[in-house]
Order: structure tokens, then sequence, then C-alpha cells
């Protein structure tokens, strides 16, 4: 044989192969939690019992800064799975839904669908009370499950089947009791999950899951409470609120005091502070289990090679750092989420990545990963794809992250100002403006070189001025990008 053709033949191999490569589907495994902190991305805080998450870190990327676009429900998660900031959707609070506002917004899972995936949404992945629309059936396949309900609803009570009490009023922000996984909707949501997978194993799925935990109210099994010594739960750097930054800036635990055991006016109990945390951390210990049953499953089934598994949390969350407990703030603690993807792409597993990202970057993140075409919409999405930084964890880039979030609180269609909130690599600048006129109220400046959860306010410092007056023209030249 010549040397032509054994040229020729090489290619031919060559492309054979790269083309069977390009035409295997691979599935999308999207784990959506609620309220989940930063806390559980530091590797090193031991007191923290959540081996599937840690197991996940080490099999994949975990990206330690990254930043939800909104740290309330609502405005977040119409923002991550469209892959459009809040100034783009104009949601910015926990009503109206956002296909009453604009219609032609395309979601991840949409896409999927349109592309022949499978697609199952099963427990919250929308916003879940006090919209029109429940969940958004535009974007599945089937019928979606554990959706729709109120947070306060999912309640354990005797001689009552394991289901939502819609009929009970808002009780407690703790509850500690001897009960089987499945006696919260979480432990249901990874049972109907395992049994999806299994179903649907042989077609390719895009198959997002919504954990309700470890949002309000701290309700998990006792055995997870048993995990935690109250005297010794993960450190925090501030107990109370800090000095020098704006009163708009907190949110005084409104979310906490919704629930009856909490005062609605007076300080918070310092012993009080300590139950929450540890109902907190219990939340944090029974998600992990439901996780590591769906992730097993996904290994038992063999199809940890050919699917991509995303983990993420709406929003960060203040469970007694700054003497809060609630979300709704552009605090590092508010906007930082933890962020980690598992899949055939990821070099180095294990190795975290320092990179700033936004949630808006999984749309096109998964698009790339799936070899799919990039959505048909009538403006491009404003994320970036993240595969470059599964490939090589040291990739830089000049980027920034920003966050949106309406006051007051409650406020809905009638809010007054906007707080928006732009990340670099070194510092973090905060305005809240007026929403009509566009006036500046107040402001907020933090070096974070030293310390990502620094809060000395040095917004009136003469030395960080010109600095301060980039991050604005940047930030200012985002949000006003329609």
């Amino acid at each position: 044989m010549n040397i032509t053709k054994v040229i020729t033949l090489c290619l031919f191999l060559c492309s054979t192969q790269l083309k069977g490569k390009d035409t295997v589907k691979y599935n999308v495994l999207m784990i959506i939690v609620d309220d989940l902190s930063s806390l559980v991305q530091q590797m090193d805080n031991k007191d923290l019992h959540i081996p599937h998450l840690r197991k996940l870190m080490e099999s994949g990327r975990s990206f330690e800064r990254a930043y939800c676009q909104a740290p309330l429900c609502n405005p977040s998660r119409t923002s991550f799975m469209t892959g459009r900031r809040p100034n783009e959707t104009h949601i910015y609070t926990n009503d109206p839904h956002f296909r009453g506002v604009n219609k032609r917004l395309k979601t991840i899972p949409q896409h999927f669908k349109e592309q022949g995936y499978f697609t199952a949404g099963i427990g919250k992945i929308f916003h879940n009370w006090g919209q029109a629309i429940q969940g958004d059936p535009i974007s599945w396949t089937e019928e979606e499950m554990y959706h729709w309900g109120t947070h306060s609803s999912d309640w354990y009570i005797p001689n009552r089947p394991y289901q939502m009490h819609i009929d009970i009023p808002k009780g407690p922000a703790v509850q500690c009791v001897d009960v089987v996984d499945e006696a919260y909707v979480d432990g249901r949501i990874a049972q109907a999950a395992v049994q999806k997978l299994t179903a649907w194993s042989e077609v390719p799925f895009f198959m997002a899951i919504g954990f309700w935990k470890p949002h309000l109210p701290f309700n998990a099994p006792k055995k997870y409470w048993d995990l935690y010594d109250r005297n010794q739960l993960p450190k925090l750097k501030y107990t109370e609120p800090v000095v020098d930054v704006p009163e708009i800036a907190y949110v005084d635990s409104d979310e906490a005091r919704s629930y009856s055991d909490v005062n609605r006016h007076q300080l918070v109990p310092i012993k009080q502070k300590a139950e929450l945390r540890h109902g907190y951390c219990a939340a944090i210990s029974y998600l992990d289990a439901q996780i590591g049953k769906v992730l097993d499953q996904l290994e038992k089934l063999q199809l940890s090679e050919k699917t991509h598994v995303v983990f993420v949390s709406d929003h960060g969350y203040h469970a007694g750092e700054h003497g809060q407990f609630g979300k709704w703030t552009n605090f590092e603690i508010g906007t930082r989420v933890p962020l980690i993807i598992a899949s055939p792409e990821v070099k180095n597993p294990g190795e975290p990545s320092f990179q700033v990202v936004e949630l808006i970057d999984l749309f096109p993140t998964l698009t790339d990963l799936c070899n799919l075409p990039a959505p048909k919409l009538r403006v491009n999405l404003q994320g970036k794809s993240l595969v470059p930084y599964l490939q090589d964890s040291e990739v830089k880039g000049n980027t920034y992250a920003v966050t949106e979030i309406a006051r007051p609180i409650g406020g809905e269609a009638t809010f007054k100002s906007i707080g928006s909130s732009i990340r670099s690599n070194t510092h973090r600048y905060t305005f809240w403006r007026d929403r009509f006129s566009g006036e500046i109220l107040e402001e907020e400046f933090y070096d974070l070189q030293s310390d990502p959860f620094e809060v000395v306010n040095i917004a009136q410092s003469e030395k960080d001025q010109a600095i301060k007056m980039k991050l604005q023209n940047k930030l200012l030249q985002i949000i006003e990008c329609k």
C-alpha cells in the first residue's frame, strides 16, 4: 500500500471517529437548590456534613466565584433559565411570571425539547407560588411534579399523608422530628427522580431536579439535626449588621420573621439564632443525602459518562451572617452561589476555578456541551460558555458579575428602587437608585482582595475613587444595555 492510500485511510478513520463523537446525544441532569449559600464550597470546612456534594466537587469543576443575577427566587430562576439579565426580563420580584411579561423568552429545557430531547421538571425549577402560571408547561415533555405550593406547607403532620399541606397556616421556622426522608417533599422528589432516570435511561434527556431545601422552614428529619453540635456549628465572621453599610442594603431577617416563632419586630435572641443556624445546616445535610440518591442512580445506570451534571443554587443566603436570616441582599454572601459542573469534558476534575462567572453562563455552556445550535432568538444570549474553564481551571478572563434586587422587599410591582451590584476579581461596587428618576440614593464599595466577604464600605475613600468610577461605568454599561 503506497503512502497516499495510507494517508487517505487515516483521514477517513479520523473523520469517522469525530463524526461519531458529534452524533452522541449527551444528557443533562440539572440540580437546582433553594437558598444554599457558598458555605458548602469551603472545602476546609469539615463541620458541614455534605459527603455527596464533596464527591461531586471532586469529580467535576467547582466554580468558587459564581454569582446569581438576582438574590431572590423568581428573578434569579427566570434569569438563568432564559440566559437573560433582570434588566431584559423585567423580572425583579416574585411576581409576575415571566411568560406574562415576555412570551418570546426561551428557556434552556424548551430549547433542548425543540432539539429532540425528553425534558422533565421534577420539583421547584421556576417560582413555586402566587403566579398565574404554575411552573412553565411549555418547557417540558411531560407534566411537572412537586413544583407548586408554599414552603411552609412542606410540613410533617402525624397521621396524615406525606404531602404538601396547603390547608395549614404558616407555622414555626423549625421542625425536628424522627421521620423518614419522604416525610418532606425533597425525599419524594429524589424518589421520583430515581424512577425517571431509570425510565429514561435509553433516551436523550434534559432532567431538571429542583430541591426545595435548605429554604425555610428548617425541618429536616431528626437524624440530620443529630449530625451537628449546636455549640460547634460552622463559624460566622460578622454576627451583626455592619456599621457604615446603608440601611437599604439589609432586610432585617424579614423572611424568618414571617414564621410564627420568630418575633416580627424585636431582635432575634442569640439562642434562637443558634437554633436557626443549626436547622439550616441540618437542612443542607438532608438535601445532600437526597442528591446522593440521584447521583448514585445515575452511576448505577452507567449514565455518568454521557451526562453533564450541573449543580446550582438560585442565590446565596444569610444564615446568621450579618445577624440576618434570609436572602434579598447584594453582599457577597447573598449573591455568591455554589456552582458545580461534572462532565466528561472536565479536565483534571477536582481542581476548582476561581474565575468570576455568572449563572446566565449556563445556557450557552449547556448548548456547547451538547453540541446544540444556539437558540434562534431576537437578541443573542447574554452569558458566555464556561467550557474553556472545564477544560482548563486556570483560564483567565476579564469578567464581571452583576446582581440586582428591588426595594422595598415584598413591594412586587410597586417597588421603588433597585440595588445594582458589580463584582470584579478584586472589588464589589453597589449603587441603589430610584426606579423612576435614576438618582443614586446610596453607594457601597468593597475591596475584596484580602477577604472576599469584607464589608468595610470605602465608597467615600478619596484614594479609591478611580477604581470605583471604573466599576460604576461598567455596571451602567451592562444594565442599561437592553
